[in-house]
């Protein structure tokens, strides 16, 4: 039976700043690893897309440094996940050669795994003609025309491959995009402990200290797990934890709040207990966790979708707020009549977001009955090429400009810009075409462990 184990998550996001006071005091705590993440889909498909990360390089090189510098003084392992933001292979290129530039800087030695978790494309049509695709979610079926669009296509490995890594000798593991829990889980899990305990304590670890409170910026979790029940605590004097505040977690990200799922199986929370355990920390127990012969891994890919440019203005007449609907239909009426012979209008899109009415609820909620005293208008247009796309704006905008209306009283400007010039290239546009499930067999080796000494 193993003995207890300490790890330290460094904090919820590795680049969104942490206080270096609250690593100290984790480390002055003996953890056996540090544990951190360093991406996510939250940010959307333009930078798995574009290889582009959406942390910059400053951010992930202060965190970094701090946490490596940490755990090669005390010689224990760091494990960083998703590395570089979407953990496809420009990311992880891009963050080791922050992490390279650093041992270098600061002459560390160490034994470093790197685990890529891109998936080529015939691995998926292979699966997908063997069934052995399904949607994640309410996405549509995949084709073959998806996964071969993709500019990148990685999968989010489980606790497998950084087991290999960390019993290879790793004192350093990099890994390209993985499960979140899989960063915490897998040392616990390679020296026997509970897997339903070791993914359950992952789940809440894997976002630093957001299971105390005060909520609020990234601070580092220390946590402890034993053979039947786990405890954690931040290390940040001023937070403490409670039995809410980490039940609480369960609903963070999830669908339902009594269980999750990760490669590993179906963790089961509905037993669970959580019971303070002195000032600041929570002990958690009861977790089961339900296997299936089946193992699944989550597949990511993105697609260019075309070329982005907005225009962003402002409108405080009360006819012109109240008339947005007639004004909208009658500009993209305009834009498709200027562009008629040239442009079939299937090819682009056109849309309104109008901030203060209806932009975030996108007409799901029925908008207040008092009418708005201003309103902020995007307009957006998204093309095959940046060309057309800007086109599309421009007609869209000075049509908008001096649209008529039932009741118009002014000739001046339906629109205030805030900025000129006021049309803004924002680039290319990125979409998931893949966000399915995998099911793989048990000799698959899908995500491959190389070392290199340093």
């Amino acid at each position: 039976m193993p003995e207890p184990i300490r790890f330290l998550s460094v904090c919820g996001m590795l680049g969104y700043g942490y206080p270096e006071e609250s690593l100290q005091a984790g480390m002055r705590s003996e953890p056996a690893f540090l544990g951190v993440d360093n991406g996510s889909t939250d940010p959307g498909p333009y930078y798995l897309g574009s290889g582009q990360s959406f942390l910059k390089p400053a951010q992930i090189r202060r965190d970094l440094e701090l946490a490596l510098c940490a755990a090669r003084q005390q010689k224990i392992p760091l494990i960083i996940g998703t590395a570089g933001g979407s953990g496809a292979r420009p990311h992880v290129d891009a963050f080791l050669e922050i992490l390279l530039e650093i041992a270098r800087r600061r002459d560390l030695h160490f034994r470093l795994a790197v685990i890529y978790a891109d998936i080529d494309t015939q691995t998926v049509l292979t699966a997908l003609k063997e069934n052995r695709i399904t949607p994640c979610g309410p996405v549509d079926d995949l084709t073959a025309d998806r996964v071969l669009g993709c500019t990148h296509l990685v999968g989010q490995m489980g606790t497998e491959p950084i087991i290999e890594a960390l019993e290879g000798g790793a004192d350093v593991v990099i890994a390209g995009r993985c499960c979140d829990t899989a960063i915490f889980a897998s040392l616990p899990i390679s020296r026997g402990f509970d897997p339903a305990l070791s993914l359950h304590l992952a789940k809440i670890a894997e976002c630093g200290a957001l299971c105390a409170r005060p909520a609020g910026a990234n601070d580092s979790l220390i946590c402890d797990l034993a053979q039947d029940h786990f405890r954690v605590e931040p290390a940040n004097p001023e937070k403490r934890c409670s039995p809410d505040s980490v039940a609480a977690h369960s609903l963070y990200e999830q669908p339902v709040p009594d269980r999750f799922s990760e490669p590993e199986g179906t963790v089961d929370l509905s037993a669970c207990s959580f019971r303070q355990a002195g000032p600041r920390a929570v002990e958690v127990s009861g977790t089961r966790l339900h296997t299936s012969p089946a193992t699944t891994i989550k597949l990511e890919g993105a697609a260019l979708r075309g070329y982005r440019t907005i225009t962003i203005a402002g409108i405080c007449d009360p006819g012109v707020i109240a008339n947005l609907d007639t004004i909208e239909t009658s500009v993209r009426n305009a834009v498709a009549a200027n562009l008629a012979g040239s442009t079939d209008p299937k090819t682009y899109t056109l849309r309104f977001l109008r901030y203060g009415l209806d932009a975030v609820t996108q007409g799901r909620w029925q908008p207040t009955a008092t009418t708005p005293h201003e309103v902020g208008l995007v307009i957006e247009a998204i093309a095959p090429t940046q060309e057309l796309a800007d086109t599309v704006l421009s007609l869209a905008r000075s049509t908008a400009l001096h649209q008529h209306f039932q009741g118009r009283k002014t000739t001046a400007g339906n629109l205030a810009f805030p900025f000129s010039p006021s049309d803004l290239q924002a680039g290319p546009v990125y979409g998931f075409t893949v966000y399915h499930l995998m099911q793989i067999g048990a000799n698959d080796s899908l995500f491959p462990v190389s070392f290199q000494e340093l």
